[in-house]
């Protein structure tokens, strides 16, 4: 490895050089843009890249894309089939959210950690907006109540205050961490929280549909200390998932994971099976009705994918 990608801009890259602490920009070879990839982006920001000529100041060629050890990767909304790389060679991953000002979908939140789940990203998620609860406390109840119970820590966090933003701080000390989720919901604001001098551009929600309006426009490694790596990302609209087959999709639920040891049938897909210990347990509350509502739109989805 010469260099690692900190930033993606079209067909320019900026490479953090490890062995000089400094940057460089490069382009891809030809020979790598022509291997035919379904992702809409084949180099990600975090991957590890040998360059012909990794010395400050001299032209830059990205002559190989080392094996990543993890990525998250969701479905292209714009190019049918073709998937895009957030980031690559993760340690961890931030699934920003809001109950207010927008709301965040639970089913937008479950579709990212199913996907972490299946590339072995471990996740947290990160409520933000706390200050706003004060006058709505019952949604906020209801919206981290999805979560309880589950392996991934919740974090409740104001950017505006700064409630909640040492703990944040602490998770992230020696990663390497992605930020997503949508436009609005504070992920730049957090950033600059947690170091100010970045001062990241923020925007404000659109009035008439209290949507975040896009002021990340690309993903960008951000270095909090040496060791501490953030990659902020634009807002996601949609997520969809990838390459993952019906039989698998209960394995990314943790809660459906363990519940299914009990059930009949080896290959249960817990929809209407007889003796499904995954129905029985949504029946008896110990697994959240919400989240398995999510886990069945998720099988619909495929289904409608595989008809096209």
């Amino acid at each position: 490895m010469d260099g690692i990608v900190t930033r993606s801009t079209g067909n320019h890259y900026l490479i953090w050089l490890p062995h000089t602490q400094g940057f460089v920009v490069a382009q891809l070879a030809g020979k790598i843009r022509m291997h035919g990839l379904k992702h809409t982006n084949p180099v990600a920001v975090g991957d590890e890249v040998r360059l012909s000529n990794p010395i400050p100041g001299q032209p830059q060629t990205i002559e190989e894309i080392k094996d990543r050890k993890n990525y998250l990767i969701r479905t292209s909304t714009r190019l049918d089939k073709q998937t895009h790389i957030l980031a690559s060679n993760l340690d961890g991953l931030w699934v920003v959210a809001s109950v207010l000002n927008p709301r965040t979908s639970t089913g937008f939140i479950d579709r990212i950690l199913v996907t972490a789940e299946a590339y072995s990203i471990p996740a947290c998620i990160v409520v933000n907006k706390s200050d706003l609860w004060v006058k709505h406390p019952d949604e906020a109840d209801q919206f981290l109540a999805h979560f309880q119970g589950l392996p991934y820590p919740v974090f409740a966090v104001s950017a505006q205050t700064g409630e909640g933003i040492h703990p944040l701080e602490e998770w992230l000390l020696g990663k390497t961490t992605l930020v997503c989720g949508h436009s609005g919901v504070g992920k730049s604001t957090l950033i600059n929280a947690l170091k100010p001098d970045l001062s990241l551009r923020t925007g404000e929600l659109s009035d008439k549909h209290q949507k975040g309006k896009h002021t990340t426009t690309f993903a960008e490694m951000l270095f909090l200390n040496s060791k501490t790596r953030i990659i902020d990302t634009p807002g996601i609209k949609e997520f969809g998932l990838y390459d993952i087959e019906d039989a698998q999709l209960g394995d990314f639920f943790p809660e459906i994971f363990r519940a299914k040891k009990g059930c009949r049938y080896s290959d249960c897909l817990h929809t209407n099976e007889p003796g499904c210990a995954v129905i029985s347990e949504v029946a008896a509350g110990t697994i959240h009705a919400d989240r398995f509502k999510n886990y069945l739109q998720m099988l619909e989805s495929n289904h409608a994918e595989y008809r096209r």
